[in-house]
């Protein structure tokens, strides 16, 4: 499965660099400049690489969790603009497929779990929790004005 998931990642970055017309056209579909291909392009290219050089567990982790972006992004894009099922599924698929690679992997390229430390007191939690609740709300009474009409 690794090995799709890498041929997707390498086709879809020499589409994306080279910004052939379909691309730039689901590019214009979904509201997006086409500036966005040369980074997404650039991105995807050394997370296929990533995949098959030896060792390097933490990157491999990485890279699964950016081709997971990409698909679940794209397919999420597909769906919001209205398009049918036969648009986003492929997206869904690629996800599921990187999914189940990610899953299926040999120990050999896994990262190996830390030792568990001291266990984590509830008040921890509710701090942490408390402190984003903050930022959210600080955020929401901060919102900048947009532009007067005209």
């Amino acid at each position: 499965m690794r090995v799709v998931v890498a041929w997707e990642l390498v086709a879809g970055s020499m589409w994306d660099l080279l910004r052939i017309e379909y691309t730039r056209g689901v590019l214009t579909h979904l509201g997006y400049p086409h500036y966005l291909l040369l980074i997404i392009g650039a991105w995807k290219l050394p997370c296929a690489v990533t995949l098959f050089v030896p060792r390097f567990p933490r990157l491999k982790e990485w890279a699964y969790a950016g081709a997971v972006f990409n698909y679940t992004g794209a397919a999420a894009s597909h769906l919001l603009v209205g398009d049918r099922a036969s648009r986003w599924m492929g997206p869904v698929l690629f996800t599921a497929i990187t999914l189940a690679s990610w899953a299926l992997r040999p120990p050999d390229r896994r990262v190996v779990p830390a030792a568990p430390t001291t266990r984590v007191r509830p008040v921890a939690w509710i701090v942490s929790l408390g402190v984003v609740v903050a930022f959210l709300v600080v955020a929401l009474l901060t919102l900048p004005k947009g532009p007067p009409p005209p």
